[in-house]
């Protein structure tokens, strides 16, 4: 079967970029959360050269997008638009603006003039939890601001995630999951 898949592939990919442009996405973005390359990307997004989409390449959007790869061959685009929540911010300018204007440590100062998109992204939480962490020897400034920032994407991609796993049969076995973890990482007082 040479990791191809057999039948749909313009559809899929169809359906894939619709779920981006759904998730306000752009190529980059996507890119690093399917951990795809640029050109991969590039195709799916523009399915009218009729190449067919890899079983691999396939497994990294259904990742990312927050659905099984069964979810994203079989079931159609109207039900999967509703579990696309969780929309980052469509790059304003005035989000840029306002943690430019707070911004006070060098460090992030110059990683929001390097990283515009991933800045406009942010949300006001975010940005705040960002903001926080400034100052003279503060973690900023010891483990670096794209580290942080890293950290906040991976928190708002898991969210995006339980979102979508929540809409599904699995609910019951994330509450489950999702219990046993808080229990861990609640100190022993709260749980008396």
């Amino acid at each position: 079967m040479n990791g191809q898949t057999q039948t749909g592939a313009p559809d899929l990919a169809a359906k894939i970029a619709r779920l981006i442009e759904e998730r306000g996405w752009n190529q980059e973005e996507f890119a690093r959360n399917a951990c795809l390359n640029r050109q991969t990307v590039r195709q799916i997004l523009q399915p009218k050269n009729g190449r067919r989409l890899r079983n691999a390449t396939v497994s990294a959007c259904a990742r990312a997008l927050g659905l099984s790869v069964n979810e994203l061959r079989t079931l159609p685009l109207e039900r999967l638009l509703p579990r696309m929540t969780g929309r980052p911010a469509t790059g304003s300018p005035e989000t840029v603006r306002r943690l430019y204007d707070q911004a006070t440590q060098p460090e992030l100062l110059c990683w929001i003039d390097r990283n515009r998109d991933r800045a406009a992204q942010l949300t006001d939480d975010e940005i705040d939890e960002l903001l926080s962490l400034q100052g003279t020897g503060g973690p900023l400034t010891d483990f670096g601001v794209e580290r942080f920032v890293e950290l906040i994407e991976r928190k708002r991609k898991l969210v995006q995630q339980i979102h979508a796993v929540a809409g599904t049969e699995y609910l019951g076995l994330l509450e489950q999951l999702v219990g046993i973890l808080y229990e861990k990482v609640q100190p022993y007082a709260d749980r008396v």
